[in-house]
């Protein structure tokens, strides 16, 4: 699995980031949400640069253009509810990508530990193509191992793409441990040192699902 930190280096990316990392802004659930969305634009324009191209040729008005698009159609999928933001980012720039949505929750027990609980995949087939997967907050890594692996069902990707805004390090670990595959490419804009033990990042942000859309019971 090759990891791609966008984060380390000197980028507009960092700016957004800090703006849903400030607990003072975090306040602006509008702001937060658009600065989830700007974050799935760099992303999903960072990813173009690893998809085939063709050349095609333009007719304009006064003759004809001959250019590189690209020759693959992704599917663009996302973890409900938190990714619906950085989903819709990505498909901003993908904007004829085939959707999967995977509905997903941690099922919390009375000694404070949890699982990982699936309702429902919505998706087209997978099979042989681009698939780009984002969940703004890669924590423990189960949900997005669990999420990939479930994806399976619908066909084998050519490769895929996991983006993830703010990544553990634990996380990122346990992604490499299982997920260490030659055609993944994990995205992140940051990566944070501390877990903690309800599987929160710390700095982190917070909850990215409450802080988008209001708090749940």
């Amino acid at each position: 699995m090759t990891i791609v930190n966008l984060g380390e280096g000197n980028t507009l990316l960092n700016r957004f980031i800090s703006e849903l990392r400030d607990k003072s802004i975090q306040k602006d659930s509008m702001r937060f949400r658009r600065n989830l969305e700007r974050c799935g634009e760099i992303f999903a324009y960072e990813i173009s640069k690893k998809l085939s191209y063709d050349k095609k040729s333009v007719e304009t008005p006064l003759g004809i253009s001959d250019m590189m698009l690209p020759e693959e159609k992704p599917v663009v999928g996302t973890i409900l509810r938190a990714g619906l933001p950085l989903h819709q980012g990505i498909l901003n720039f993908y904007d004829n990508a085939d959707n999967a949505f995977i509905t997903a929750f941690r099922k919390y027990h009375k000694d404070g530990s949890f699982t990982i609980q699936f309702d429902h995949i919505s998706s087209p087939s997978i099979e042989d193509r681009v698939l780009i997967l984002s969940d703004p907050m890669l924590a423990s890594g189960g949900s997005m191992v669990l999420s990939y692996k479930a994806m399976l069902d619908h066909g084998k990707p050519k490769h895929t793409h996991i983006v993830a805004i703010i990544a553990s390090k634990a996380g990122v670990e346990y992604m490499q441990k299982h997920l260490n595959l030659k055609n993944i490419t994990l995205w992140v804009g940051a990566i944070d040192e501390e877990l903690t033990a309800k599987s929160y990042i710390a700095p982190g942000l917070g909850d990215a699902g409450d802080l988008a859309f209001g708090s749940k019971l």
